[in-house]
């Protein structure tokens, strides 16, 4: 049976990938389930990070978010049991590679699947959910009334996010980086029975000329934005960016700017700098900085359950079409 890993032998040097032949699964431990893999995702894997938490191994497993049927439990298995469907993340340590035809996957790193969701669908929607869902519900807070600005809105994590936030009541922005994405955006529908728009304004911001912060302004009658999760910002001015993304995406200031009073900024960017005017102004507002990590789950065993619950919420409103691409 084979498997697919990346290797990087040396700093600077290009990632390769490899398949790797596997006799024999090891033997199936008690809270173990072995998995035959229906569908896996393929998701960016962050050597940085698994250096700093001394996980970097020479072969790296590729592809952790995995669906697929119960072929096994171990004896101390409970949630399981043989031909259940499921879909899970593989953790951050794991041996194990999902592009595989069978896997061995601790209890704890799965849930079931629907059986109305196909199996892409399951395999691809469970990372971006959960990141949603952090950043929504356990950084920002969101709740009905709430406006919420979403970054580049037609990526994956971005059509995600402006789902799950207008099923919480909330009104949602989003900007768009190309007439394509602005297009596909404004063909979004809500559910069935829902009034509220799904976006209230989409911001094109393909030619440079948009101002994000004024438009936000605009929107919200000066009142700016409660919620915002960015896609990356500009930490320089557009003169010191070298390619044309980073010259599409706001500059911090400007974030800050459209912010609310007790607004929340969730953002990706790892590096963020922020100046001393910077951090007087978000104290003027009193105002939030949060950085999304949907790693930080697998990181502490204390969050188990709340983690397990938040991809079957996610599987459910898949499952119940509040989740549709």
């Amino acid at each position: 049976m084979k498997a697919l890993y990346c290797q990087q032998n040396s700093a600077g040097e290009e990632i390769a990938f490899v398949f790797q032949e596997r006799e024999n699964l090891p033997v199936t431990r008690d809270n173990d389930v072995k998995i035959q893999v229906k569908a896996c995702a393929l998701s960016w894997t962050d050597i940085k990070l698994l250096s700093e938490l001394k996980m970097k191994k020479e072969f790296l497993p590729v592809g952790r978010e995995i669906a697929g049927v119960v072929l096994e439990v171990g004896s101390k298995v409970s949630f399981f049991q043989p031909d259940d469907e499921v879909v899970g993340i593989l953790p951050l340590d794991s041996e194990e590679s999902g592009l595989c035809e069978v896997a061995l996957v601790h209890e704890h790193y799965l849930v079931h699947k629907p059986e109305k969701v196909p199996w892409v669908e399951a395999a691809g929607t469970i990372r971006d959910g959960l990141r949603a869902y952090t950043a929504l519900h356990y950084l920002s807070h969101v709740s009905p009334g709430k406006t919420v600005l979403v970054m580049d809105g037609a990526s994956p994590f971005g059509t995600i996010a402006i789902q799950l936030a207008q099923h919480r009541g909330a009104k949602v922005i989003s900007t768009a980086y190309s007439l394509e994405d602005k297009q596909y955006l404004e063909r979004l529908r809500p559910p069935v029975g829902t009034r509220q728009p799904l976006i209230a304004r989409v911001i094109d911001v393909s030619n440079g000329k948009i101002d994000v912060a004024e438009s936000c302004l605009e929107e919200t009658g000066g009142l700016g934005v409660d919620i915002v999760l960015d896609a990356g910002v500009r930490l320089y001015s557009k003169e010191d960016e070298s390619t044309l993304k980073p010259q599409l995406l706001p500059h911090k200031h400007d974030i800050i700017t459209l912010l609310s009073v007790g607004g929340h900024w969730v953002t990706i960017e790892k590096n963020l700098q922020l100046d001393p005017p910077d951090s007087h102004c978000l104290f003027l507002k009193g105002a939030t900085v949060s950085f999304l990590n949907d790693e930080v789950w697998n990181l502490s065993n204390v969050q188990q359950g709340k983690y397990l619950c938040i991809l079957e919420d996610v599987m459910e409103k898949l499952s119940n079409s509040i989740f549709s691409f």
